[in-house]
């Protein structure tokens, strides 16, 4: 064959080009249906009201994802979802404004406080077992250097006052990694994320909210575990602590 013609002016590589457009046509729609499983279906800014998906074209098949250690099965992009109630208000009449809490803005779910609905069981390690348990419970796992170790030490709050004293260590058994400190406030215990905590020879500093604000903090329902909800409510606690524990957390330096 001494040229590449198939079939009149048409040759191999006229084939693999238009071959090559009709693929990545395919794939554009392909990716633009598979993108509408998070966060879909949309709403109105003002009126709540859901809007299109957008036709056959750009609207993804319902998948059912199976989940492992017979933790049952979800599907996406879910059909439909419960209309969620918050305690805010808009700060100006235009879509995209944004919100100021009316009610506690550490638990309420509002802006750096916001949490996810997880869900409500622990997060699991490769055998099924809970990953994130106290180092008390734990054998296997140990603090490298005595001196590092925080349990015993007086946790201090963003207003310099003392809010309990570290009582435990919550690690994760898969990375053997500290996750949260088990705090003793005096009324009860709770969890802070380790992240959060700068630990110092004599003490551990908190800064993500004030002292009197840890009493208040989300501590798991079943004693020994922690469910992936939980989590999402003990990092969205602190978490909203650094723009609301304090009055000047909310406004702008310049």
């Amino acid at each position: 064959m001494r040229d590449a013609y198939v079939v009149g002016s048409i040759d191999v590589a006229a084939l693999a080009f238009y071959a090559f457009v009709l693929f990545f046509i395919a794939l554009v729609f392909y990716l633009r249906r598979e993108d509408r499983r998070e966060g879909y279906p949309l709403e109105d800014e003002f009126s709540g009201r859901l809007e299109s998906p957008g036709g056959p074209l750009l609207t993804a098949e319902t998948k059912t994802f199976d989940l492992p250690f017979d933790k049952g099965s979800v599907t996406a992009p879910t059909k439909g979802r419960e209309p969620v109630d918050i305690a805010a208000r808009r700060r100006e009449n235009f879509a995209g404004a944004p919100y100021s809490p009316t009610g506690d803005p550490l638990t309420d779910g509002i802006g750096p406080a916001a949490f996810a609905l997880r869900a409500p069981w622990p997060d699991l390690d490769a055998h099924g077992a809970p990953r994130i348990v106290p180092l008390s419970m734990e054998d296997s796992i140990a603090v490298a250097h005595r001196k590092d170790d925080p349990r015993g030490k007086p946790v201090i709050g963003a207003d310099r006052a003392v809010a309990g004293t570290v009582a435990d260590l919550w690690v994760d058994r898969a990375e053997h990694l500290v996750r949260y400190l088990e705090i003793d406030t005096g009324t009860g215990r709770v969890l802070a994320p380790m992240m959060m905590a700068v630990v110092r020879d004599r003490e551990v500093v908190i800064d993500a909210v004030n002292a009197a604000d840890f009493a208040r903090a989300p501590y798991p329902e079943t004693a020994g575990q922690i469910t992936r909800y939980e989590e999402e409510r003990v990092a969205a606690f602190f978490g909203g602590g650094y723009l609301y524990a304090n009055s000047g957390r909310q406004e702008p330096w310049l």
